[in-house]
């Protein structure tokens, strides 16, 4: 026997009490909306939700239905029918269905042939992954690296109930009512926040750091790839006594009373940690709902409102663009206290058994004297991601024998000392974040989804039409297909008023939208930069754009130069919150290595472009463009300049020089890197002065562009 053959059980997972609740909830009440699942990988996130998909009851189907019609109230609308009342039945388990990253939209919502549609007059439908998971589980894993097109069909869909295809005047709409469980690594990327309020729940899960949880976690895991038959026997009796446990919690479900003080306390939750509209709050009331009959009671208690809190508010509260997903318990707690009314005496089975039952894990005590019932509350964050100090080279140390520097490039007494000689500065705050100007790459891309520079994408306005390259067909531009068709129709013996079309007649729609790029920050970090405390500036900008980086759907690095070398800080990743952390522990300091940072930034973008050529990159040098340390460092940081240039590099300098005399250093390196400069007032969106002109440098060259 296969792993796939006996799913890991349930009750077997160690740990994790706030995602088994979860997701229990969701099997007593599909009302709750779903689960999002956050968390470092190797968590059992995939294996919960497979054993989950194993406690729930089997469906009662119409037989042959595609799309798994009730026969006690089959759908109205379905493609299959209209199903007649005395149909055949059939019983089938229920189902998860995986939805993977790579999936395109009709994989999602169903393919019409459109071919057959217009070559022979019929609707023929093939069904996708929605109408799969219908009355079951859809599992997605990864859901932020979904994009944004597929994750609103979706959402909208789990939000409805029912999922639509349009295709060219032919519409099909059917059932779709499933469990929604989506999990997620935030050091690859967040969701939108619109986008994580349609999920119902969320949970953080991470690996525990206790050493006998994690020996139970291998041990148990190890025991199951031996002998998957004879580990599910193992836990057989804890499974069926779950699984009973989630019909009576399903049977009570509509007998379960909300108070209005339950009510109240609900509101008033919401109202305090500032949620935006009210889905917190009809989530919540329908949480707290099933948390007590999940604890068998007929009545919701003040204890059922705060798990409710805790799982449904964490992604909903106003936060700081950077800052995790969290609840401030101590202020629940003193919101509840507020409200509370007449106190009551818990009712039904569930007395002194708390919300989450025996061990957070259904009520089922484990089996085989592991550590199950053990919680691990006060690990339940993950190490860290401390950030630490740029990997740059230390301060290069006062040589009283070296010529002072006779070019422009030296930094002056008045700029605060900046020589070789300047020690290491600690690290500046960043000042308050503000809205940037939008800063582009020109041209036409084909990368990712996203919402930076114009791409051919597979949904956004249509440009044009083109003859189909084999394969599947996508979106039919109508007209277009009809005038290639037009010219034929005497010699095709075309009767009537009908339209003769035949497969080379038919024109797809090409269509413009917007990509997400690679933003390659490189920041200088010199002792020039942190004079008149203007480090605390540069920062402020530079977390502005990673905040329109966010927004944008970018992928984002870090480069930072000081002392001798430059050092790449991250790696080019689609976490943000990982960049504005490193950026707010970076020291400054020390010379101006200014070459050997845009050396550095050209080696990451060439193997950049190795892993990704699809993905076009946008440059963005924060300098004062002064140069010092080594022979001739202005002239070698204008030839790399030059190579990144030639590359084809788009660019964008933000000039952080101030003071009444400038040099202009950094609107010179903008020409030779051949993009455009914006002054630190400039980049600001609400700036007057902020029309930065196009300069192109060398043939083929593209620049960056801010608008």
């Amino acid at each position: 026997m296969t792993t796939a053959d006996h799913p890991y059980p349930f009750t077997a997972l160690v740990g994790q009490d706030d995602l088994r609740l979860a997701l229990l909830l969701n099997a007593v009440s599909a009302r709750v909306g779903g689960v999002l699942v956050r968390g470092e990988k190797g968590t059992a996130k995939s294996t919960a939700v497979r054993a989950l998909t194993a406690l729930l009851p089997e469906a009662d189907v119409v037989a042959g239905c595609r799309f798994s019609c009730d026969p006690a109230a089959p759908d109205p609308r379905c493609p299959d029918g209209p199903h007649a009342p005395a149909q055949a039945e059939s019983r089938r388990p229920a189902r998860m269905v995986e939805l993977p990253v790579g999936a395109s939209e009709d994989r999602l919502v169903g393919a019409l042939d459109i071919e057959r549609a217009l070559a022979e007059g019929v609707k023929a439908f093939e069904p996708g992954l929605l109408a799969a998971a219908h009355r079951g589980i859809l599992y997605v894993d990864e859901v932020n690296l979904l994009g944004d097109h597929l994750v609103d069909l979706l959402l909208d869909a789990a939000a409805m109930g029912v999922s639509s295809v349009e295709r060219e005047g032919v519409s099909v709409r059917h059932a779709a009512r499933f469990l929604l469980v989506g999990t997620m690594n935030p050091e690859e990327g967040e969701l939108r926040p619109q986008l994580l309020d349609r999920f119902g729940l969320t949970v953080e899960v991470a690996a525990s750091r206790e050493t006998d949880e994690r020996v139970e976690v291998v041990r148990r895991r190890m025991a199951y790839e031996d002998d998957p038959a004879a580990f599910a026997a193992r836990f057989a009796g804890d499974e069926a006594a779950l699984r009973g446990r989630i019909a009576e919690a399903r049977a009570l479900l509509p007998r379960v009373v909300l108070g209005d003080t339950a009510l109240r306390q609900i509101a008033a939750t919401c109202a305090a940690f500032e949620v935006d509209g009210m889905r917190a709050d009809l989530v919540m009331a329908r949480t707290a709902t099933a948390l007590a009959a999940w604890a068998g009671r007929e009545s919701v208690l003040a204890e059922d409102v705060r798990q409710a809190a805790l799982l449904a508010l964490p992604h909903r509260g106003r936060r700081n663009p950077f800052d995790a997903p969290g609840l401030d318990e101590d202020k629940l707690d003193e919101v509840l206290d507020e409200n509370a009314g007449p106190e009551e005496e818990p009712e039904g089975p569930g007395d002194g058994d708390g919300p989450d039952g025996p061990g957070g894990g259904g009520g089922v005590p484990p089996q085989g004297g592991g550590p199950e019932d053990r919680t691990d509350r006060g690990e339940d964050g993950g190490p860290s991601d401390a950030p630490g100090d740029a990997p740059t080279g230390p301060a290069d140390a006062p040589d009283a024998d070296a010529p002072a520097p006779s070019d422009a490039s030296a930094p002056s007494d008045a700029e605060g000392k900046g020589r070789a000689g300047a020690a290491e500065q600690p690290a500046a705050s960043a000042s308050a974040p503000f809205r940037t100007k939008k800063l582009t790459v020109p041209g036409l891309g084909e990368g990712a989804a996203g919402r930076r520079s114009r791409a051919r994408t597979a949904h956004g306005r249509t440009t044009g039409s083109y003859r189909p390259r084999g394969g599947a067909l996508g979106s039919l531009h109508l007209a277009a297909t009809v005038r290639a068709a037009a010219p034929y129709q005497k010699a095709r013996g075309r009767t009537g008023a009908g339209l003769v079309v035949r497969k080379d007649d038919l024109r797809l729609a090409s269509r413009e939208g917007r990509e997400g790029n690679l933003v390659l920050f490189v920041v200088d970090a010199s002792g020039s930069m942190a004079a008149r405390q203007r480090m605390g500036a540069v920062k402020g900008a530079v977390l502005s754009l990673l905040l329109d980086a966010y927004q944008r759907r970018d992928k984002v690095g870090l480069v930072t130069f000081r002392g001798r070398e430059a050092g790449l800080a991250l790696p080019p990743t689609s976490s943000v919150d990982t960049a504005a952390a490193r950026l707010e522990s970076l020291p400054t300091g020390g010379r101006t290595p200014l070459a050997a940072s845009l050396l550095k930034a050209r080696d990451v973008l060439r193997i950049e472009r190795l892993r990704d050529p699809a993905r076009r990159a946008l440059l963005v040098v924060v300098t004062d463009g002064r140069a010092t340390g080594g022979p001739e460092p202005l002239p070698l940081a204008r030839r790399a300049a030059g190579l990144l240039a030639a590359d084809g590099t788009a660019s964008v300098v933000v000039d952080c020089e101030t003071g009444p005399v400038r040099l202009g250093l950094a609107a010179d390196l903008a020409r030779r890197l051949g993009g455009s400069a914006v002054t630190l007032d400039e980049l600001r969106a609400d700036a007057l002065a902020g029309l930065v002109k196009d300069v192109r440098g060398g043939q083929g060259s593209t620049t960056g562009r801010a608008a």
